[in-house]
């Protein structure tokens, strides 16, 4: 029996709790480098889900985690996470949520393409709207652009092929166990990210704050979405995801000054558009 009120709020939830974890890293980008934000919410969290697994009277690593499908997840996880930190700490928070928001869209496409599932035109062509929203925002070869935007199109690519991974992955692994394997790749990734850049710094009283928080809201988020994808149908629930958009954007203006121009803002709303005709179109298939 679903319950698709109880979803939908707990997807909510979901997206406020990780537009708060962004506002955590975009806060850490001044105080420690971005390995080691990645090394630290890596190992904490997976320290977290790894109890939690075991908590739940489940294996750390059964037999279906050695599948490829998980080590693609893994690999993903990788592109997905230092894409993400260094998009949020060289980018407007309110800019690298809005690209971020297109992650769907692609998923969407990949199963066409990988999985042969069926897209018809109506959703082919909100892919195309949304990816044309992505470039409006990112305007390349104009005056505008900005280099650094690079990283969000990363962790916007690499949180795609996580959740093409994810459906591929076998279906007797539990999302807590996913999760483990998931905030493990942050670790050795924060490593490498660090060997290349500057080394480890103290963070001190406040960076330990900031750190502790991000965590807390990247955990929540993390417990809140798989909730809400077992509580509610997927059709009535995945339309809320881009309430990040709306999260991020306030966050980004109220909390760091960000003042998108219009071509911002024309670019966010086709990217929004194009995600919920699709996921409407997705429940009318359904």
């Amino acid at each position: 029996m679903h319950d698709n009120l109880r979803g939908i709020l707990l997807m909510t939830l979901s997206m406020a709790a990780f537009a708060l974890g962004d506002v955590g890293v975009k806060s850490l980008s001044g105080i420690v480098p971005p390995g080691q934000i990645m090394g630290t919410m890596g190992a904490v969290g997976t320290l977290i889900f790894a109890l939690w697994t075991r908590a739940r009277g489940l294996p750390l690593f059964p037999r279906e985690v050695f599948h490829p499908a998980v080590g693609l997840r893994f690999l993903a996880e990788i592109v997905a996470g230092t894409g993400m930190v260094l998009a949020i700490t060289l980018n407007p928070l309110s800019l690298a949520t809005a690209i971020l928001q297109a992650a769907p869209l692609v998923v969407t496409m990949g199963a066409a393409l990988i999985f042969g599932e069926r897209v018809g035109l109506h959703r082919w062509s909100a892919i195309l709207t949304g990816l044309v929203g992505v470039l409006v925002i990112l305007r390349p070869g104009l005056a505008g652009f900005n280099p650094d935007t690079i990283w969000v199109i990363v962790a916007m690519l690499g949180l795609a092929f996580r959740d093409l991974a994810t459906r591929a992955a076998p279906k007797g692994l539990n999302n807590l166990q996913l999760a483990t394997v998931g905030f493990f790749a942050l670790v050795p990734t924060g490593l490498l990210v660090t060997s290349f850049t500057e080394p480890p710094l103290w963070p001190g009283v406040v960076g330990w704050g900031w750190l502790g928080f991000t965590i807390l809201a990247t955990v929540a988020g993390y417990y809140t979405i798989t909730a809400a994808m077992r509580v509610g149908e997927i059709g009535a629930v995945t339309p809320f995801r881009y309430s990040r958009l709306i999260f991020g954007m306030i966050l980004g203006m109220t909390l760091f000054g960000e003042r998108p121009d219009g071509l911002a803002y024309l670019g966010a709303a086709m990217i929004l558009c194009a995600g919920l005709y699709s996921a409407w179109r997705e429940r009318l298939r359904r």
